[in-house]
């Protein structure tokens, strides 16, 4: 079993980090907010770090679920980060979805100390976290992933390499881009149904079974039509990711239309108050 470091217990990171200590790993955790990290000790043991570079030293490897590339660099490479306490031949995981800039860039910086480094966004919600089933998309050295994996194994279905630094990343992108279209197409399906007074339970348990079935269907389209949207993946943080996957776009001359018209449709949820709604709000635009 291995020395391990979590860094940010939010709703993803706070049971990922449970699932190490119940399979067997030593974890010291550290979140922004001390009161959430002592709530974590007091469930699952273990000793909460005064800073990330507190956490991490002396662990063979260190996790990271945090907001965004600036909350990346703070918690890596800033003041206090964990790459000031991380020994050599220990590996960083990020499983922060961010851009492949900022993972090229932490590691060569991890790289220079000779840590490795793996950039693992994850998907699956909060509910894959709670029960141990993530999808983890990983980027990297061959050597820092063979190494991660079987730990990494503690709360994933699925763990796969997709090719060096950042394209962990840059795979996360191309989930969040199909899933954009994916909710609008249902979004539209749900709302087409309930104004042709079919029974939306009926005909959503019928078309899942065929070509149109999918995890957002069968996770997300009965509390769409019930209108329930308090739970789940933030569209504020949807959007943080689809401003990432045009930023790329953009840069590698990647044509998303569809992905556009549906960051404007949550950009007008928020504009709402509505940001901390599910991403399967976007129906909300087509009901009300």
């Amino acid at each position: 079993m291995s020395t391990c470091a979590f860094i940010g217990l939010g709703v993803m990171g706070y049971p990922m980090a449970g699932h190490l200590v119940t399979a067997g790993h030593t974890v010291t955790v550290f979140n922004r907010t001390p009161a959430r990290a002592d709530a974590w000790v007091a469930t699952h043991g273990g000793r909460a770090g005064t800073t990330p570079a507190d956490a991490a030293g002396g662990a063979d490897f260190v996790f990271l679920c945090v907001g965004d590339d600036s909350d990346v660099r703070a918690v890596t490479t800033g003041e206090g980060g964990v790459l000031e306490s991380m020994g050599e031949g220990s590996v960083l995981v990020d499983h922060t979805t961010a851009s492949a800039v900022v993972a090229r860039e932490i590691h060569a910086a991890a790289a220079a100390q000779r840590v490795g480094f793996v950039d693992a966004p994850i998907s699956g919600g909060q509910a894959g976290a709670e029960n141990g089933v993530l999808t983890v998309m990983c980027g990297g050295e061959q050597a820092d992933f063979d190494r991660a994996a079987p730990v990494i194994d503690a709360y994933s279905r699925a763990c796969n390499l997709l090719g060096g630094p950042g394209s962990g990343q840059l795979t996360k992108m191309v989930n969040q881009i199909c899933i954009a279209g994916l909710v609008q197409g249902l979004s539209e399906g749900i709302n087409f149904a309930m104004r042709a007074g079919l029974d939306v339970d009926g005909v959503v348990d019928t078309i899942s079974k065929g070509a149109a079935g999918s995890w957002q269907m069968e996770n997300r389209a009965h509390t769409m039509a019930e209108g329930v949207f308090d739970y789940g993946f933030a569209l504020d943080w949807m959007r943080k990711d689809l401003r990432i996957c045009l930023a790329e776009a953009a840069a590698n001359g990647s044509v998303l239309p569809v992905t556009e018209i549906v960051d404007g449709y949550y950009a007008q949820l928020q504009e709402l108050g509505l940001g901390r709604w599910d991403t399967s709000s976007l129906i909300h635009l087509l009901r009300d």
